[in-house]
């Protein structure tokens, strides 16, 4: 395992474990950064510890104590550094230990509830979970909410500042006290799957590693609160949505589109652990998650593409506009619909969407268009939406396959590629 491997799957969980030892989120990325640096330069000739990532807690550990000794004046922060000075000597096996056993003892699961305390607005706790857990940068996120990287990025700034100033402990709160961030806690985790699930940035597609993590944080919400019945519709839609991830794209990185999967490939474990999840979901009050894993079992259950029953997910997509009236779900309702009803129904739909300006900046809505567009073989109007999806897209495997599809429809119409 290299390091730069390492840093792709452990940042996250070490900055997690660094945060909760030193307090402080800008102090933790920092130190953890020095010790990736260490690494980089030292490893190449001794060889990589046995313990990556204990080796990397502990090197930035003893960077943070170095940092505050070079800051501040000892009189001044005195209790403070012995407390870094203490964590020194915590063993790396301490840790293990504590992602072993209880899950309320994990670091991850720690700092999402941390981000998530009510003294925070929503937006800033899910920008700052996804900022110092997965690693995303801020463009990314900001893209994931369609909101200014300025804006984004003053968001996460002031969240570490509140929770700095009014010292909000670094804990899974009690159980009394669990319900109130649960709604954002998970709106963190789905966003953690999501951003592995597509990207929204980069070369690649799909991050095997956050879709794990996803997976692995909705288990724990399950288990820490087992009669929460939304937390396992949430954990259902992960599953169904990851069960379809070995053929969503070529060896090449291609995209391939749902309808042209080969669903013999499909996790038929994750299918049917998932659907038993959203079955029981639906059975009580269904919530967004609950309704959205039921659209996926519907997908995932159809043998094949022509046998998926578009108008119950319209229908589901009704249910969901109820309880989550944003412009994404209506634009996806839009597709259903366009499915269930033909392309028509569809263009109208988009064209209301359009007039409330909402999804401006958001490449899926000219994508849809043209697609709509080409099912009716109207190419040069299609070409013209390829083209603003294109101006908007920024991961470059979803690039590549509207370049495809711009070509065919300039083909299609007779004329060439605009200059």
């Amino acid at each position: 395992m290299d390091i730069e491997q390492i840093y792709h799957e452990e940042s996250g969980r070490i900055l997690a474990t660094l945060i909760r030892l030193l307090g402080d989120f800008d102090l933790a990325e920092e130190a953890m950064q020095e010790a990736f640096a260490l690494a980089v330069e030292q490893w190449p000739k001794q060889g990589v510890p046995g313990n990556p990532r204990a080796w990397l807690v502990s090197t930035a550990r003893n960077r943070a104590v170095d940092t505050l000794r070079r800051r501040i004046s000892f009189e001044k922060k005195q209790d403070e550094l012995q407390r870094l000075i203490e964590a020194r000597s915590a063993l790396a096996s301490q840790d293990e230990a504590m992602i072993d056993g209880d899950p309320m003892s994990d670091d991850r699961l720690r700092l999402i509830f941390t981000c998530c305390h009510p003294a925070l607005r929503v937006e800033a706790q899910v920008a700052l979970t996804l900022r110092t857990l997965c690693g995303l940068t801020t463009e990314a996120i900001a893209k994931a909410f369609i909101a200014p990287v300025p804006t984004m990025a003053q968001r996460i700034v002031r969240a570490k500042q509140k929770i700095r100033d009014a010292r909000i402990p670094y804990r899974v709160p009690p159980m009394e006290d669990l319900q109130e961030r649960l709604t954002a806690v998970m709106l963190v985790v789905y966003l953690v799957f999501n951003e592995g699930y597509s990207a929204a940035s980069g070369e690649a597609l799909i991050r095997r590693d956050l879709c794990a993590e996803g997976i692995r944080l909705g288990r724990l919400l399950c288990e820490l609160l087992p009669k929460e019945m939304e937390a396992r519709g949430l954990l259902a839609l992960m599953l169904l949505h990851d069960s379809r991830r070995d053929t969503r794209v070529t060896e090449n990185g291609e995209i391939v589109l749902l309808e042209e999967q080969d669903r013999s490939r499909w996790n038929q474990e994750f299918i049917r652990e998932g659907t038993a999840l959203a079955e029981a979901a639906l059975r009580t009050s269904p919530g967004p998650y609950s309704v959205q894993a039921a659209i996926a079992a519907v997908h995932a259950n159809a043998a094949r593409a022509e046998d998926t029953d578009w108008r119950q997910i319209a229908a589901l997509y009704d249910i969901l506009r109820r309880l989550q009236p944003t412009p994404v779900v209506e634009l996806n309702r839009a597709v259903a619909v366009a499915m269930a009803e033909g392309p028509l129904t569809g263009l109208r739909l988009l064209d209301e969407l359009e007039a409330k300006e909402e999804l401006n900046g958001y490449y899926l809505l000219p994508a849809a268009r043209a697609d709509f567009l080409r099912r009716l073989n109207r190419w040069t109007d299609s070409a013209t939406a390829y083209r603003q999806a294109l101006a908007l897209v920024s991961n470059e495997a979803e690039r590549r396959f509207l370049e495809r599809r711009l070509a065919e429809a300039e083909g299609k119409s007779g004329v060439g590629p605009s200059l």
